[in-house]
């Protein structure tokens, strides 16, 4: 179970990212921060989390939380700057959607570009050990979600409302059926390395 992350008396948020390994759409992030006494018993890091309690807690999440932000980097940009760079982007966008200015960020993972004039740790494994990351995680995941589900039903060949754009066989078999869409990131592996199929023929 997450513990609540605490600095002195400083203001904290977490931040987390949802979609890095995906093939296709964009990388979302999201930073919350929350009242010290926020408690909820199924919080948790949101792969860990059923996709219905995931619903339940980001519903929670956003009612009681002091400040939230939600950052969205497309796969447009993922393919001009790399997606570690739009990682990056995505959660300083989360940050300047916020409402209240955070005055130290806890980040989930090992490497973060400093955002101007906040202070900042990298925690690896991060949104299972700190409440305000596991919380960032609800919010980034099911915006990302909600967001592959409205595009599968644009292209249902590719099952996005399941797999979410992941690099999953089912996924990869349809790019090799159908072909690339306009959503998918063109500087990824779209095919397993057994595939020879000219994508751009």
């Amino acid at each position: 179970m997450p513990e609540f992350y605490i600095l002195e008396d400083k203001i904290i948020a977490g931040c987390d990212e949802a979609g890095r390994g995906c093939l296709a759409g964009p990388v979302v992030a999201a930073s919350v921060i929350l009242p010290p006494d926020y408690y909820h018993p199924a919080l948790n890091d949101s792969k860990q989390v059923k996709e219905s309690d995931r619903d339940k807690l980001r519903d929670d999440i956003m009612a009681n939380a002091l400040a939230y932000g939600i950052g969205v980097v497309s796969h447009q940009e993922i393919d001009e700057i790399n997606i570690l760079k739009a990682s990056f982007l995505a959660m300083h966008r989360a940050v300047d959607q916020m409402k209240m200015i955070p005055q130290w960020l806890i980040i989930d993972g090992n490497r973060f570009a400093p955002y101007p004039e906040i202070g900042h740790q990298c925690i690896i494994k991060g949104d299972s050990k700190f409440t305000q990351i596991a919380a960032a995680s609800i919010l980034a995941k099911t915006y990302r979600d909600e967001y592959m589900n409205q595009l599968a039903l644009e292209y249902p060949e590719y099952h996005w409302e399941k797999n979410k754009g992941y690099p999953t066989i089912a996924h990869r078999k349809a790019i090799k059926e159908f072909g690339v869409t306009p959503y998918h990131r063109m500087t990824f592996r779209l095919l397993a390395k057994s595939d020879n199929l000219n994508l751009f023929e």
